[in-house]
């Protein structure tokens, strides 16, 4: 099967570091963009359609469908930030966040949702988006979808996600089907490791490639170390070697300086406000690296009579809204369920027990079942979000407190996903709390979750999901970027990637960072290049 990447790389493209030879020293174009992931890409697409010289730098190295073999044994160190390992400050969340080109694209299980209107709602009363209205972003969300092939999964769910369908309709929630941003898939289920077929349409085989193809570097490997700023604006940046492993420690070598006329910060959230940390941004109102978001992630795990397979077939495919819809953004946290995949390392590493009892739940892995729910964070007071902040070396780190409104919005989503599955004929449920037992019944399972202590580490917590740290706001006091994505303190820099959000989307955010980046890019490349673009 062809490799689009290495047959881009035969073609001439230009790119540097890691096996692709030394980063040059310096460099000078017209837009530098750090990061390569959702935001990055469609941004590198347009401003390169306009005419632009971009320069992509991405910490983590450039695989292809050639070196995805569908080993999580090498997926996650090569792909993930800190080995599929990150993790909150106090080591209660773990946290899934791409490190490779592509970024999180790449690794994703390609479910997509445009972001909701609710949510949209919000923003406009409480952060002044007052143009963030559904039927403006219409257009770009169509562009988005029609550019990355993003539709509903016409195959039928497998087990693992028509359980959550066969369960929620006996007890009569509405459960619907998940659209993917995919082509040609062969229903693999092994998106988490990187697509072997590049089926999936992530920015590694759409976007990246367009703009490469129209000459933009890319530097691998290599770290977005830290903006040097005069008066108000970004005079250079400075790169620093990195590697397949890890960040890069700072040792003051700069391997790379880049002059461009504007800059991009794309780098995901966590990762963007830690490099304006460093350069040390203007920050007048406290906002940066606050308020950001996880989607804290609870999991039940269910014990079915028949074989699962949860690992083949389309990852996500199947989901309700039912516990969203029914609690109003101020309330009661609300939460979003879907089926993840599950294979045998993420899966041992993520539930609870040791011993023998671990040996006993890996027996039945075939025939498991797992649910998991999204908390949707950032609505109310007491879910107000995490704080980036940097550690002695340089690095970023997230403090995420879980707060007890937000554990016990985790207790009533282990209280619906166990009845759930139950009711679609399991033998037994386990929430994944180290606390709980295999329960037999829903009525057993029911008076131990009410029972059970909600603390951080004892429920165990995961997200796949980083939002928020760089909120647009339409007044400086409340976030970090304006409305159209430009720094309020630094003329020649944007924020485009999920740190824009001013609260979680409420669902999975790949769809809302195309949409809104869209929309962000298109008007980046009118003032700088005076040219509309699109994507296409």
């Amino acid at each position: 099967m062809p490799d689009p990447i290495r047959e881009g790389l035969n073609r001439g493209w230009k790119v540097f570091g890691g096996n692709r030879g030394a980063l040059p020293a310096q460099l000078e174009c017209d837009v530098a963009i750090i990061g390569t992931g959702a935001g990055a890409g469609v941004t590198a697409e347009l401003l390169t359609r306009a005419g632009l010289r971009v320069v992509l730098v991405e910490e983590g190295p450039l695989q292809s469908s050639t070196d995805f073999r569908q080993r999580e044994s090498e997926a996650y160190p090569a792909l993930y930030q800190e080995s599929a390992a990150r993790k909150t400050r106090d080591k209660a969340i773990n946290i899934l966040q791409g490190r490779c080109v592509g970024g999180s694209t790449t690794v994703n299980w390609t479910s997509s949702f445009r972001t909701p209107s609710a949510t949209l709602a919000y923003w406009r009363q409480h952060y002044a988006l007052d143009d963030f209205q559904e039927d403006l972003l219409a257009p770009y969300f169509q562009q988005a979808e029609q550019r990355l092939s993003i539709g509903p999964w016409l195959v039928p769910p497998n087990e693992n996600n028509d359980l959550l369908r066969r369960g929620a309709a006996r007890l009569g929630i509405p459960a619907a089907a998940i659209s993917r941003n995919v082509k040609g898939c062969w229903n693999l289920g092994s998106c988490g490791m990187g697509c072997p077929t590049n089926a999936k349409q992530s920015m590694l085989v759409t976007t990246l490639p367009v703009a490469l193809d129209a000459g933009a570097i890319l530097l691998v490997e290599a770290q977005a170390h830290r903006f040097e700023l005069k008066s108000g604006r970004v005079s250079s940046l400075e790169v620093l070697a990195s590697n397949r492993a890890v960040a890069p420690v700072n040792t003051g070598q700069v391997a790379t300086k880049i002059v461009a006329k504007h800059y991009v910060l794309a780098a995901g959230a966590i990762n963007s406000p830690a490099v304006l940390m460093r350069s040390g941004a203007p920050d007048p109102h406290q906002r940066l690296g606050r308020r950001t978001f996880l989607h804290p992630v609870v999991m039940s795990a269910a014990q079915m009579h028949a074989k699962v397979a949860g690992w083949q077939g389309a990852p996500q495919t199947i989901y309700t809204d039912h516990f969203l819809e029914t609690q109003a953004l101020d309330g009661p946290m609300g939460y979003k369920l879907e089926a993840p995949p599950l294979h045998p390392v993420i899966f041992a590493s993520t539930v609870s027990g040791m011993g023998k009892e671990h040996a006993e739940l890996l027996s039945g892995f075939a025939n498991t079942h797992v649910l998991l729910a999204l908390l949707r964070d950032g609505f109310h007071d007491e879910a107000a979000g995490g704080r980036v902040s940097l550690r002695s070396d340089g690095s970023p780190e997230l403090d995420y407190p879980l707060t007890g409104f937000v554990m016990e919005g985790a207790r009533r989503a282990l209280l619906s996903m166990a009845e759930i599955q139950f009711a679609a004929g399991a033998r037994q449920v386990l929430p994944v709390h180290e606390l709980a037992q295999p329960y037999t019944t829903w009525t057993q399972a029911r008076d131990a979750i009410q029972a059970l202590p909600m603390k951080p580490l004892l429920t165990k917590v995961v997200s796949a999901h980083v939002m928020g740290g760089c909120a647009m706001a339409g007044d400086e006091r409340l976030g970090v970027v304006r409305p159209d994505g430009t720094h309020w303190h630094i003329d020649n820099l944007s924020v485009h990637d999920g740190s824009l959000f001013p609260t979680s989307i409420g669902a999975n955010p790949q769809l809302s960072i195309y949409g809104i980046v869209n929309r962000l890019a298109q008007g980046l490349a009118r003032r700088l290049a005076g040219r509309d673009v699109r994507l296409a």
